[in-house]
């Protein structure tokens, strides 16, 4: 007994996980300084302030920081301890981006709320607590898990009345994006293959249907097919985004001296920026960042697989999984490899709200680092 009370407390006050810190910081500092190279015209011309975008992200960046430190220190049970709560808070910040009074509509879209002077978009906080509740529901459903009833249709209820939400914005990459945590935490939380396939079809059903129902949804969804057949209208985006790729070359053109920016590209600050990194700091840059990218989801699957609790592994698995689908999705996007859906860069991209949700997935990982054998 003394010897596990010892083990436990030097698995506790162990040092975080330095590689997976180091890597955050080093994309997360990149990632400010394309935001300020992304958006220096823009702001210039519509804020009469270069520096504004910058500035912001900058102030978000602090506080991602500020988070990530607190939940890398913070006892499990807060983290952990009021699922329900955490899930139930989710669920009214969500309703109240339907309601005019306390939500922004922008693009045609109602997914932040306005808090003063800052916007948040749920959408980045329902990621993780998602990714909370079914770590907590299949770790104490493994014995369950396997039924249809108690196992399956509670976490699909849950997820199905969030993505449900999020189409009423509407958000429909967001539900997707959700529908695909379901499904990976589900993997490996021990659902029946077979319910997950029925789900597949269900869901890929659900897909379809939405989508030829609307015909803007059906043009952008089918624009990545071939952008240059209507490029100055649907493929638009992604045909300035393979031009600043494709001007970049080897060494790009320096930092700065990217063309695309110039009210080319369309979000070059926000869900585009790898393509202006692209340009100016060419195949070098880019490959730097996914060897950021590699160490990061390394790590994190590292510190997941040395977890002994099945909670913590499922919580640790579960936001790498919400780290690397976003990697994933955004890099597609740009590159043309799927149809093109406004899914932000982590650590990278402008906005405070994915930001934040990206430190937090950092604070948890670090924290759960300090609690492996070492």
């Amino acid at each position: 007994m003394a010897l596990a009370d010892a083990t436990s407390r030097k698995n506790i006050t162990a040092p975080p996980d330095y590689w997976l810190l180091g890597a955050t910081l080093a994309l997360a500092g990149l990632g400010l300084v394309m935001v300020l190279s992304a958006s220096g015209i823009m702001a210039e011309q519509v804020m009469d302030n270069k520096y504004y975008f910058f500035k912001k992200q900058c102030l978000f960046a602090l506080a991602g920081l500020a988070i990530m430190f607190f939940s890398s220190r913070a006892p499990k049970g807060m983290l952990y301890g009021p699922v329900y709560l955490w899930l139930a808070l989710v669920i009214i910040l969500l309703v109240m981006t339907l309601t005019p009074p306390f939500s922004i509509k922008a693009g045609g879209a109602r997914r932040w709320l306005s808090i003063g002077p800052v916007s948040v978009q749920p959408m980045e906080l329902a990621k993780v607590v998602l990714v909370f509740y079914l770590a907590y529901f299949f770790s104490r459903k493994q014995d369950l898990v396997k039924s249809f009833s108690v196992g399956f249709i509670p976490p699909v209820l849950v997820t199905g009345f969030l993505g449900i939400i999020l189409l009423m914005q509407p958000d429909f990459g967001g539900a997707v994006f959700l529908g695909m945590l379901f499904f990976l935490m589900s993997l490996v939380g021990g659902a029946r293959i077979s319910y997950l396939a029925v789900s597949i079809i269900f869901g890929a059903g659900a897909v379809v249907l939405l989508i030829v129902q609307s015909p803007y949804r059906f043009k952008r969804w089918f624009a990545f097919l071939d952008p240059f057949k209507d490029p100055q209208n649907t493929g638009y985006q992604l045909v300035q985004s393979f031009y600043a790729f494709g001007s970049g070359g080897i060494g790009g053109a320096g930092f700065g001296a990217g063309k695309q920016k110039l009210f080319y590209l369309p979000e070059a600050h926000n869900d585009f920026i790898m393509a202006v990194l692209g340009e100016e700091l060419g195949f070098v840059g880019v490959s730097f960042v996914m060897i950021l990218i590699g160490v990061i989801l390394w790590r994190s699957f590292k510190i997941a697989l040395e977890q002994e609790d099945l909670r913590d592994r499922f919580t640790a698995y579960g936001l790498t999984m919400v780290m690397g689908l976003g990697f994933l999705l955004n890099l597609a996007v740009v590159m043309g490899c799927v149809p093109p859906k406004g899914v932000a860069m982590p650590f990278m991209s402008y906005g405070g709200s994915n930001l934040v949700a990206g430190f937090l997935c950092v604070g948890v990982l670090l924290n759960l680092s300090r609690r492996t054998a070492q």
